[in-house]
Parts: C-alpha cells; structure tokens; sequence
C-alpha cells in the first residue's frame, strides 16, 4: 500500500479537556486509485489530510507512506519524506505572482537541491499534462481560476510523489471547470499510480473515483465503491 493509516486517533487541547479530531481512523489507499473523504465541515476531514500528509503527529496509531512508518521519524526525515513522496493540492493554489506557470513548478525542483533550470523539461512536461503547455510562460493574474488549480496540481507532481492529498480542488470553480479538475487528477492517477486521497465536501463530481468514504465526528465509516 502506498498509503496506509492505521487506528488514528487524533486530539486537540479545548479548555480543559481534549477534543477528539480523529477516532481510531484506519484506511488503505492502493496506488492507482482514488478515495474520496467526504462530510460535513468540522467533521475531521482536513485533520485526516494533514495526518495523512505528516504535517500532523496522531496522538495514536501509525501512517504509513510507501512502505516507510512515519512514527519516530525525526522533522528533518519528514520533511524529506515530504519532498520525495508526498504530493500535496491545497485548496487555494496560493501561486507566486512574479513566477510564470512553468518557475511555479521549477521552483520545487530547487526545493528539492536539483537546478531549476535542468527540472524546465519536467516542468514543461506536466504543463502539458494538465493541458496548459501553451500558458507555460503566463503569470498567475494571466491564467483562469481552473487553469491556476491545474498548475496547482502539477506542482504537486513534479517530484514525482507516491502520494497525492488534494483538499477541496473545486470549491472555488463552477460545476464545468470543477467536473474538468477531476477528471485530470482521475487520469494522472491512473498513469502515475499515485495513492489519491480526495478531500470534499461536494459529492457531484465523485462519479469517477475508486470509492467514498465518508467522516463523521472524526470517525471513517465503511469504504463504498463508486458506481
């Protein structure tokens, strides 16, 4: 399993007692495949991803990213197994306003110790990928709100991760460019094999993924396949 969490349970300081985020949450995401987690706000859905994504420490259980057990693990060793392994699509694309589409990517290439320049080819590459390789030279104010999700996205590629976390991809797009978001990560899934963990509040563009889960009062219910 490329990602593999296992009875989490996961709580924050509230006044003088703690509040419980995430509940003995276990869950398998075979690569190649795409899990929706969806529920209502303040059900534990952004406390999984971030889990998920080794930003957050559980109070118990284990997380398991290709093969690695991340408890015990130093910061210096999580922020490598970040930069090697984990790909992460935050809801707002937060992009760099002097940075073209392709230095947006470039720049998680110096990130990672490799030259920018030598990483262009990569860049330019997943442009064309998510179906903007003619905008590669246009800055953030340049590109529509879908096309700053799909640079986005390949930002989140282009260290070639096992695992994709994608919080909330479509909720600032209409029904049109938010369906096309979804069908692009669909299909970089599949060829990149990617373990795909889909965070959402929306269920109307979930008819191409693997399954849903759904999170209540930070506890997982059964996975159920789609169709």
């Amino acid at each position: 399993m490329s990602l593999n969490l296992t009875d989490v349970t996961l709580t924050y300081p509230d006044g003088d007692s703690r509040l419980t985020a995430l509940d003995g949450v276990t869950l398998d995401v075979p690569p190649g495949t795409i899990t929706a987690v969806a529920g209502p706000s303040g059900s534990g859905k952004s406390s999984l991803l971030a889990v998920a994504a080794t930003l957050i420490t559980p109070d118990h259980g284990s997380v398991t990213i290709d093969g690695t057990e991340t408890t015990g693990l130093s910061r210096g060793e999580l922020t490598e197994l970040r930069r090697r392994k984990i790909g992460i699509v935050f809801q707002q694309p937060n992009l760099l306003p002097a940075l073209t589409a392709a230095e947006q990517l470039q720049v998680m290439a110096r990130i990672d110790g490799r030259s920018p320049s030598a990483a262009r080819g990569v860049a330019l590459d997943l442009l064309d990928a998510v179906g903007l390789g003619p905008q590669a030279g246009r800055r953030p104010h340049q590109l529509s709100g879908g096309q700053r999700q799909r640079v986005n996205i390949a930002r989140a590629l282009m260290n070639e991760p096992t695992v994709l976390l994608i919080d909330e991809p479509t909720s600032a797009l209409d029904h049109d460019r938010g369906a096309a978001v979804i069908d692009l990560i669909t299909r970089l899934t599949r060829q990149r094999a990617t373990a795909t963990v889909l965070v959402t509040h929306d269920r109307a563009h979930l008819t191409a993924v693997d399954r849903i889960v759904e999170v209540h009062d930070g506890r997982l219910g059964s996975p159920a396949p789609v169709g």
